[in-house]
C-alpha cells in the first residue's frame, strides 16, 4: 500500500533532503523498499504527492498549502526532482500511492487540501462501498461537494472537515498569522471521525470482515495530528515511526542521520517507514494511538475504545498489516528518548509526552 512522510521543523528544509537525496527516501521506498513484506505489490507506482507551506507569510499567497501531484511513478518524475532541489519549507507532507480504491488520476493522489488544511491516509476503510451512503447522509453539502476523486481517503477527509465544523470550528477559517485551529481541536475532530468510521463499518458488517487500517495525517500548517489505528484488538496497525533532534544531516552522500546536540526538537519526522537505517533515530508509535505535534513537542494519546488494550504487554499480530505490505521492523525507544507518563487526564485518556 501507501507510504507517507511528515516533516515539521523550526527552520525550513530543502525538499530534496526528504524526497530524493536520502538512500532510503520516501521516493526510493516507492520502488525499492528494503522493509517491504508484501511481495504481491512490490512498488508504490500509482502516483505521488507532496504538499508544503510557504516559508514566509504573504497575504497574496494566503495560508493554503502548495500541492504538487502526478500519476506517474515518483521515481520517474523529473519535475518533482527539480522542484525538490529548489524548494524549502518547514512543514512538508509527502505521499506515494499504491491504490486500494479509486482509479489512477491526479484527483486521487494525496495529500488532499481544504483552505489551510492538508490530509493524507495510509491504509484502507473496510467495505467502503457499503458505508459510502452513510458518509453522504451525514455530511453537509459543502464538504460532500468538495470531493473530487473516488478514494476512501478523500471521503475520510471530507468527513473530518464536516466533523470539525460540527464541533463549532469553521474549516475555511484563515489561519495565517495565528496558531491555527489548535492541536487539541484537531485531535478531537480526528478521534470523532475515526469513531464514525468504526461504528458505520460495524453496522454494515456481514461478519468476518477485514479490519480497517486508518493511519491518517492532518495539519493546518501549525499543528500536526497523525493516527496509527486499526479496528482490531489483536492485530497491529500499519507501521508508523517518528524521530526528533536538532538537525537531520547528510553525513555522506545519500546517508542521513538525526543529530542531537541538545534536548531541543528542532526537527520532527513522522514516517510510515524510517528514512534512515540508524535504529536509534526512530521510535515506534504504538498501535491505536494519536500522535500530535504542537510547538515542536510530540505527544502520544491512546485511543480508548473497544479495541484499546489496557495491558501494554499484550502482543498483537502483524500478520494482517504485513499481508498488505504495511509493516516495517519495530523500532523501540532508545536511551536518548525520555517518555513521561503523567497521571490520567480529566477525560480519562493517558498522554505520553516525548522529548528527545
Amino acid at each position: 500500500m501507501c507510504r507517507f512522510l511528515i516533516f515539521k521543523g523550526r527552520d525550513p528544509i530543502l525538499l530534496a533532503h526528504l524526497l530524493t537525496r536520502p538512500e532510503h527516501s520516501i521516493i526510493n521506498q516507492s520502488y525499492d523498499s528494503r522493509l517491504r513484506i508484501d511481495k504481491r505489490r512490490p512498488i508504490n507506482g500509482d502516483g505521488f504527492g507532496v504538499g508544503y507551506y510557504t516559508t514566509e507569510s504573504d497575504p497574496e499567497l494566503g495560508d493554503a498549502p502548495c500541492i504538487f501531484c502526478a500519476t506517474t511513478p515518483a521515481w520517474n518524475n523529473m519535475n518533482l526532482a527539480r522542484l525538490a532541489e529548489k524548494t524549502k519549507s518547514s512543514m512538508v507532507f509527502a505521499h506515494v500511492r499504491a491504490s486500494t480504491s479509486g482509479v489512477l488520476s491526479e484527483t486521487n493522489c494525496h495529500p488532499f487540501s481544504y483552505h489551510s488544511l492538508m490530509f493524507m491516509h495510509n491504509g484502507q476503510i473496510t467495505n467502503f462501498s457499503r458505508i459510502k451512503r452513510r458518509f453522504v447522509q451525514h455530511m453537509k453539502d459543502e464538504y460532500f461537494t468538495h470531493i473530487q476523486g473516488g478514494t476512501d481517503s478523500e471521503w475520510a477527509f471530507a468527513l473530518f472537515l464536516d466533523t470539525l465544523s460540527k464541533l463549532g470550528v469553521d474549516p475555511a477559517r484563515k489561519t495565517e498569522g495565528t496558531d491555527g485551529f489548535g492541536h487539541e481541536v484537531i485531535r478531537h475532530a480526528m478521534e470523532t471521525t475515526i469513531g464514525y468510521i468504526r461504528e458505520w463499518t460495524k453496522e454494515c458488517s456481514t461478519g468476518g470482515d477485514e479490519p480497517s487500517l486508518l493511519n491518517f495525517a492532518v495539519t493546518d500548517g501549525h499543528s500536526v495530528v497523525v493516527t496509527r489505528y486499526i479496528t482490531s484488538r489483536t492485530e497491529e496497525a500499519a507501521s508508523l515511526h517518528f524521530s526528533t533532534g536538532s538537525k537531520f544531516i547528510e553525513y555522506k552522500p545519500g546517508q542521513y542521520r538525526m543529530e542531537r546536540r541538545d534536548r531541543r526538537q528542532d526537527v520532527i519526522l513522522v514516517a510510515s517507514e524510517p528514512l534512515t537505517f540508524e535504529r536509534s533515530d526512530w521510535v515506534t508509535v504504538p498501535t491505536n494511538t494519536i500522535l500530535t505535534i504542537n510547538n515542536q513537542t510530540v505527544l502520544l494519546h491512546p485511543i480508548i475504545d473497544e479495541f484499546y488494550q489496557t495491558d501494554p504487554s499484550i502482543s498483537r499480530s502483524s500478520d494482517f498489516a504485513a499481508s498488505r505490505g504495511l509493516v516495517s521492523p519495530i523500532v523501540e525507544p532508545q536511551a536518548h528518548t525520555n517518555v513521561h507518563l503523567p497521571p490520567l487526564e480529566r477525560e480519562g485518556r493517558r498522554r505520553l509526552s516525548v522529548t528527545a
